[in-house]
């Protein structure tokens, strides 16, 4: 079916939610491999450096946030690799998913309303208009 797959984690219900998925979605498929990419968001990153001790800490933060998703992973006996890459959500993840030429991108729906959706746009909406290749969204 598929033998790379891309699992884009924030930390967030909805992303624990998209690996479940994964899992379910993989463990049809023997051999397949799941890039774990977490996007350490410019916008936001200014904020974490500044409540934070040092790199090492601020590091170590971002793991604990994508623990449960490793957990979830290993239970299900998943193979993965994790990422953390830093830019903007969107157009990070579309990127990767592009460059790696991954068969499939699984990502978490933060669940906005039609307003925040036409005014802010989605960070899954951008990544289904622009990446080549299947986007399963997890709500």
């Amino acid at each position: 079916m598929y033998n790379r797959i891309v699992l884009a984690v924030d930390g967030s219900e909805n992303s624990l939610r998209a690996t479940k998925e994964a899992v379910k979605l993989v463990s049809l498929t023997p051999g397949c491999q799941i890039d774990v990419i977490s996007v350490a968001d410019f916008s936001k990153s200014k904020s974490e450096i500044l409540h934070t001790q040092g790199r090492e800490e601020l590091e170590l933060k971002r793991r604990q946030k994508l623990a449960p998703v490793e957990e979830i992973l290993k239970q299900g006996n998943i193979a993965y690799k994790l990422k953390i890459l830093h830019g903007e959500p969107g157009p990070t993840i579309i990127d990767y998913a592009n460059k790696e030429k991954v068969e499939m991108v699984i990502i978490g729906s933060r669940g906005l309303n039609a307003l925040q959706e036409m005014v802010l746009g989605s960070v899954s909406h951008k990544v289904v208009k622009r990446v080549h290749c299947p986007v399963m969204i997890v709500k």
